[in-house]
């Protein structure tokens, strides 16, 4: 697994974080910003190629989604009892496709007044589509996925990751794998007992944390 974005932002509670996308001043905004496009400007831009967005539209969209929640964080306040953080963002990444879709389509935009705003999902004319919501959570599990396999590499060798990742991930033969990495049927299974235990907790921690 090659080293992802995500990885340097891992100390980075996702409370703290918006904390500080709400309160960072002057220098310390773009910073901040910063790690918030690497935590999940992946997960975005995933999601956009789900919708078989162009390259350069999913550039777009992902700019939109960023002044999106600019505009909303001065007044922002983040309760996870009003709403889990995936349904708030995905709202905002809803938002700027249909907005970008209408502009191709040569429709007015989309006004400052259907931006969203708090952590509650507001309605736009994707509630309650079913697909979009199946490929959204789908995105999601593979953004922690991600997520989860880059914080194993502080606690695992650079080989039992790679056995794990061919083998329980990729599913590959498991006596080639073993083979190939110099380690007996039995210890690739001990292994791969091990991340997969590892991995669960670790995804359950980040799914807590963002709520």
């Amino acid at each position: 697994m090659h080293p992802h974005p995500i990885a340097t932002s891992q100390t980075q509670t996702h409370a703290s974080l918006l904390a500080r996308l709400n309160a960072a001043p002057g220098d310390q905004a773009p910073e901040a910003w910063r790690e918030f496009l690497e935590r999940y400007g992946d997960l975005i831009r995933g999601f956009c190629r789900t919708r078989s967005l162009a390259a350069a539209d999913t550039d777009d969209i992902l700019q939109d989604v960023l002044l999106n929640l600019t505009r909303a964080m001065p007044g922002f306040e983040y309760d996870p009892a009003k709403g889990k953080f995936r349904s708030y963002l995905k709202t905002v990444t809803l938002h700027a496709i249909f907005k970008r879709s209408r502009q191709a389509r040569g429709e007015t935009p989309l006004g400052d007044h259907e931006h969203t705003s708090g952590a509650h999902t507001q309605h736009h004319p994707a509630a309650g589509d079913s697909a979009l919501e199946d490929q959204w959570e789908t995105q999601w599990r593979r953004y922690h996925l991600r997520r989860g396999m880059n914080r194993l590499e502080a606690e695992f060798s650079a080989r039992d990751r790679e056995a794990f990742e061919r083998y329980a991930i990729l599913g590959e033969d498991a006596q080639r794998v073993a083979s190939d990495l110099q380690l007996t049927i039995d210890n690739l299974y001990k292994v791969k007992s091990r991340l997969t235990n590892r991995l669960a907790a670790l995804i359950a921690e980040q799914i807590d944390d963002e709520g």
